[in-house]
């Protein structure tokens, strides 16, 4: 399964199984911890057979796919959807399986980063601009990791020449990786295209995870986070634009499951 990964300061071995994972709202959810995925993505890196591309999905993810059909074929189309939330870590125990913590987009990257140092060559794509670089220059520092390239994209739908030069820019510089903060479920839809037109080993979405290694968000406390409260930190951090998702979408997702796991209603 390969070697151990470093994973808050011990070794841990990976435990992953390809058929471990259990459906969410019809949504499937892999039952797998970071150390899992760091080395589901070695594994890719060596094999070089096609692109891969991660779902690092929580409550909105699966929130937003109960009303876009498109978006849960997106989701059920990735190589893996880890389960970035205490909500999806809950539901993965009733289901059976012994998952210990959520797998966060932010610490997937600083976990990856930290254990593999300059072994890859990463490729920064979202965020606002000047954001990618300033994370370059962090997780350089920090981790001795290769950036090859850094793009942030324009806030608006990018012309298909746009997407011919992102490409051609992507493929130039060979990544390994290539890391994607766009925000759920934008970045899904663009590695779920870009998939089919780039020869890139992995390509993992991490939302909020750019403006979070820079800096530029604060992050929940570890206690927050491991209990299930970071949504509230998040929202008291961002109440404009985040009430929405939390407060209404997080009702209608606690509601939804309680009627799955009490066999009322079936969702597909």
């Amino acid at each position: 399964m390969g070697n151990p990964v470093l994973l808050r300061g011990a070794l841990t071995e990976p435990q992953f199984r390809p058929n471990s994972s259990f459906t969410v709202l019809g949504v499937r959810v892999h039952a797998v911890q970071i150390c899992d995925v760091v080395a589901q993505m070695e594994r890719w890196i060596s094999d070089r057979k096609g692109s891969h591309f991660v779902a690092v999905t929580g409550m909105h993810g699966v929130s937003v796919a109960q009303h876009e059909l498109s978006f849960k074929q997106i989701l059920n189309s990735a190589d893996l959807v880890v389960p970035d939330g205490m909500p999806l870590v809950w539901r993965g125990r009733w289901e059976g399986y012994p998952l210990k913590d959520r797998v966060s987009g932010s610490e997937l990257m600083e976990i990856f980063c930290r254990a593999t140092a300059d072994r890859y060559r990463h490729f920064l794509y979202g965020g606002a601009p000047g954001v990618p670089e300033r994370l370059a220059e962090v997780l350089t520092r920090q981790y001795g990791t290769r950036i090859v390239g850094t793009y942030s994209p324009p806030f608006r739908l990018l012309t298909e020449r746009e997407k011919q030069d992102i490409e051609t820019s992507i493929e130039a510089t060979t990544p390994d990786v290539l890391w994607v903060g766009l925000s759920t479920p934008k970045q899904e839809r663009w590695m779920a295209e870009y998939r089919q037109r780039l020869q890139v080993p992995v390509l993992l979405g991490v939302g909020a995870a750019f403006d979070f290694h820079t800096g530029r968000l604060r992050r929940a406390p570890l206690w927050m986070g491991e209990n299930g409260l970071e949504w509230l930190f998040r929202l008291l951090i961002e109440p404009r634009r985040l009430w929405r998702r939390y407060l209404i979408g997080g009702s209608h997702f606690v509601w939804r499951n309680l009627l799955e796991l009490l066999r009322i209603k079936t969702f597909t």
